[in-house]
């Protein structure tokens, strides 16, 4: 069921779509969705390899609102970038260096490739997600426009086929051959609760996350290198083409066995990659089975071997990543740790103990030393996925 409610977390967004337009009319027929963003556990670049996952949404995100126009053309507003574009619903096409309207633009492109009915719009949009931490800000605003329109033009689609078509805008006009974990965890996520998501079948089972005395801390290296979705993009065409020369669907149908006794069939690289993606699959279940035997030490060791594997496996990591884990490792209060994400900048998950204090500033001091970037620490909230927000509740 599709809940409608407000919450006083996307308030103070609300305010800022205020200041584009008028929600305070009643007749006026103007759709508000909030779509979160997510959190990864564990399961780093298993999505695309249809293998499992353990996201969940979190309580930032984005909020988008959306309504009719007797314009004769669309258009949308970054409102906190303080950029308006418009454009035409018959001449749409991916932008060259065209950044958030590339998302906009491929979600409605394909609901036009759908033929469902939609006519011109008037969007606005903002958020509170900490910039680049990987927290897929994008699946955010990708979701919430596709939710929008079935809002607005009661389009009737299922939330599943709303993930995918969120998911096609990406790979089809953003370039980002993005696996479902982003869009399917902002779409269906739960309060307090992780999803353990099978990617081949998209079957999910909801894990509760009662971390006991531990809690969840987050540092932002502040960093986003180049090459990030390119190389996304490669080390993607490296494990299809293994699965392509074992003539499986993906490499959660490849036995370990078959792929170590085939090894020196593979280039050096290819093999190191299927061999980090069996090994997630494999620490994603062991990580559930930890955390419902409240077994935390045992869930920290997980996290900090799937660092270990994007480091020197996947080969996703980067210098400022690494260095922040090499840092926490020393801190007795610091379970576990990772870093989270595609790769190549973002943030570090931590599993720490509560009420542990200020463990990280020596940390912070050391890292903007050496890098001369402030990095910034921030927590979230687990909360439900994208929903419709009643504005005029009560």
């Amino acid at each position: 069921m599709i809940s409608t409610t407000r919450t006083p977390n996307n308030l103070p967004l609300l305010e800022k779509i205020q200041s584009i337009f008028d929600l305070n009319k009643k007749e006026q027929d103007i759709k508000v969705v909030f779509s979160p963003g997510r959190i990864n556990l564990i399961g780093e670049h298993t999505d695309y390899n249809l293998g499992y996952v353990l996201p969940a949404a979190i309580d930032k995100g984005i909020l988008v609102a959306i309504k009719h126009t007797t314009k004769n053309h669309s258009s949308v507003t970054a409102i906190d970038k303080e950029e308006t574009y418009d454009f035409s619903l018959d001449t749409i096409k991916p932008l060259k260096d065209g950044g958030w309207r590339n998302y906009v633009l491929g979600v409605i492109d394909e609901l036009l490739k759908l033929n469902v009915k939609i006519s011109d719009v008037e969007i606005a949009f903002t958020g509170n997600v900490p910039g680049g931490a990987g927290l897929s800000s994008s699946a955010a605003l990708e979701n919430g426009i596709v939710f929008g329109f079935n809002e607005l033009f009661n389009l009737e689609l299922t939330l599943e086929e709303m993930i995918f078509i969120s998911q096609r805008a990406e790979h089809n006009f953003v370039g980002v051959k993005c696996g479902i974990m982003d869009q399917y965890a902002s779409m269906f996520g739960e309060k307090g609760k992780a999803l353990l998501l099978n990617c081949k079948d998209l079957t999910s089972e909801l894990i509760d996350l009662n971390l006991k005395d531990h809690e969840f801390v987050f540092i932002n290296t502040n960093v986003k290198h180049n090459l990030a979705e390119s190389q996304y993009n490669k080390r993607r065409l490296s494990c299809e083409k293994v699965a392509s020369f074992f003539k499986v669907t993906s490499l959660s149908d490849l036995p370990s066995s078959i792929l170590k006794k085939n090894k020196e069939k593979l280039n050096r690289e290819d093999y190191r990659n299927a061999r980090f993606v069996q090994k997630e699959n494999k620490r994603v279940i062991k990580s559930v089975k930890a955390i419902a035997q409240n077994d935390f030490n045992r869930f920290g060791e997980l996290l900090f071997k799937s660092h270990k594997g994007l480091r020197d496996q996947y080969q996703v990591s980067c210098v400022e990543l690494d260095f922040l884990i090499d840092c926490v490792i020393e801190i007795p209060e610091v379970i576990g740790a990772r870093m989270m994400g595609g790769g190549f900048g973002g943030c570090t998950l931590n599993l720490v103990k509560k009420g542990a204090g200020d463990i990280f500033q020596n940390v912070l001091v050391a890292y903007e030393r050496k890098f001369k970037i402030q990095p910034t620490v921030f927590k979230v909230e687990i909360d439900n996925g994208t929903y419709l927000v009643d504005l005029w509740e009560g």
